[in-house]
């Protein structure tokens, strides 16, 4: 098994990437701040439950009942994601829409995630280590 092909694995490494691009918006909008009509701009969400589908639909297209005393279940398929959706706050017309204190609020919220994501990446790999038995 490849260990980067690990289905959270992959979810984690699309989650730290979807982030950083939305610091790279978020400080813009910072940079943009005194900016005559610079109109903010963010990434829409991910959506963990359609991500989690469409990640283990190609790999695990559905439970198997062995029994028949299991329950059957029915999977969903993939949905589409859009990667590149931004939304962008309205301006008025005498001057632009950023608020400092939301982007940065907005920063340090993304931060959180980001770090929360490569921690539990960090010891998803160190699990993996221990198992296979390399310190």
């Amino acid at each position: 098994m490849n260990f980067p092909d690990v289905p959270l694995m992959n979810i984690l490494r699309e989650q730290m990437s979807w982030l950083n691009s939305r610091q790279a918006l978020l400080s813009q909008n910072v940079a943009n701040s005194d900016v005559h009509g610079y109109a903010a701009r963010d990434l829409k969400p991910i959506d963990f439950e359609s991500e989690l589908k469409r990640g283990h639909a190609a790999r695990f297209p559905g439970l198997a009942t062995t029994d028949a005393r299991h329950i059957p279940v029915a999977s969903a398929g993939p949905s589409p994601v859009n990667d590149a959706d931004i939304t962008e706050t309205p301006t008025t017309p005498e001057e632009n829409s950023v608020s400092l204190e939301e982007e940065m609020i907005k920063v340090a919220d993304n931060q959180a995630k980001y770090q929360a994501a490569s921690n539990l990446y960090a010891k998803m790999l160190n699990m993996m280590r221990t198992a296979i038995g390399t310190p």
